[in-house]
């Protein structure tokens, strides 16, 4: 998984970058990392105030002085470090061999302000745990238990050690509150943050569908250029991310349309502070759709693959819920959470008739979130 890519990287004269929202466990991650190499390794923690100090000057003799032997620099939560772009490029353009490790909970200041890094880095994307990560500690029986609790609770680490529902709300409504929209109000310094809620509280009652900044805009009463700054703002805190619509330039599809979804059902359910059970919902549908797309994302993520996801519809309402693109190669994708042995849209047929066409339920999910 994403270990593996990060060891396999340490040879590289590079700079990872490895990003992900607060509480996903990127630090658990590199402590691990830090054991297996803590001779070799120099951790710093950016957000202690002798790390901004001691990276203050700018000099490849400073850098020399504070590595010694280290080959490996790792630097958690780097985006509280000024200029730290151009302070990594210096060390990795100037001290051999050498490999470090960026960590930040938003993409405000690593991926913005990264230019003066260009082809120096590797990107990597750390989610909430994946599927695949849970089978390590469970069986295929406990899974299929286990799917409708991920559905309203999501899927963050911390979770697996959490035994009561009150303590499993209350965690999931203070990641929310408490840390997932810090960066936004550190960086951003929001002066209407409760407008901000709003805007999410609407988001997380619309998944699956397609939205309008206007109209949006309009029910806030702030106006579109807000709202777009505000969704923008959200992708780079990883609280969102966002489907658009998928057109071969056919008339008749649309294309400029988006949907957001969110990055954990956990997390849309506590802003909207709904965990009633799966049994109890009228947005399982909804919650389907969004928990499998995420999955697809990690195991996507995870296997360094590029590729593109969209929805696809008509003005007359025909629709797809996923088309996935890699390699110029397209499949499309149906989420339901009760089979219902669906065909794919006449239009779609027509215009795409190479292109496989599959139902996605709890009976064949796992082979196409995992490795099978």
């Amino acid at each position: 998984m994403i270990y593996d890519v990060l060891e396999k990287n340490l040879a590289k004269q590079k700079v990872s970058l490895l990003l992900g929202a607060r509480r996903v466990g990127k630090t658990a991650l590199l402590r691990k990392l830090y054991a297996n190499h803590e001779s070799s390794t120099l951790w710093l923690n950016a957000e202690d105030t002798l790390t901004e100090r001691l990276l203050a000057e700018r000099s490849v003799a400073n850098y020399k002085r504070l590595l010694g032997n280290k080959r490996l620099l790792i630097i958690d939560e780097a985006h509280f470090i000024a200029d730290i772009a151009r302070k990594a490029k210096l060390m990795i353009d100037s001290i051999e061999p050498l490999h470090i490790i960026l960590t930040g909970s938003s993409a405000f200041e690593l991926v913005q302000n990264a230019a003066p890094l260009t082809g120096r880095t590797i990107t990597l994307l750390m989610h909430p745990l994946s599927q695949q990560e849970w089978q390590a500690t469970e069986n295929v029986i406990q899974t299929v238990e286990n799917l409708p609790e991920r559905l309203v609770y999501g899927s963050y680490p911390e979770l697996s050690t959490i035994t009561t529902e009150r303590d499993t709300t209350f965690y999931l409504n203070e990641l929310v509150n408490t840390y997932l929209l810090k960066d936004i109000l550190i960086f951003e310094q929001i002066r209407n943050a409760q407008v901000m809620k709003d805007l999410l509280v609407l988001l997380a009652y619309q998944i699956g569908s397609e939205v309008s900044a206007n109209e949006l805009g309009k029910q806030l009463g702030v106006s579109k250029n807000t709202v777009e700054r505000y969704l923008d703002l959200f992708q780079k805190a990883f609280i969102i991310f966002p489907l658009g619509g998928y057109s071969n330039n056919l008339r008749k599809e649309v294309s400029k349309s988006k949907k957001y979804f969110f990055c954990d059902n956990g997390i849309r359910n506590a802003i909207i502070n709904d965990f009633s059970p799966i049994s109890a919902r009228k947005d399982v549908g909804a919650l389907w759709e969004q928990y499998v797309i995420q999955e697809r994302r990690k195991f996507k993520d995870y296997r360094l693959e590029v590729y593109q996801h969209y929805f696809w519809r008509t003005y007359d309402q025909q629709e797809i819920d996923l088309i996935e693109v890699e390699n110029q190669r397209l499949q499309a994708f149906e989420f339901k959470y009760k089979a219902r042995n669906t065909k794919a849209p006449r239009a779609f047929s027509k215009a795409y008739p190479q292109v496989s066409f599959t139902e996605i339920t709890p009976t064949n999910y796992l082979d196409w979130i995992t490795e099978g």
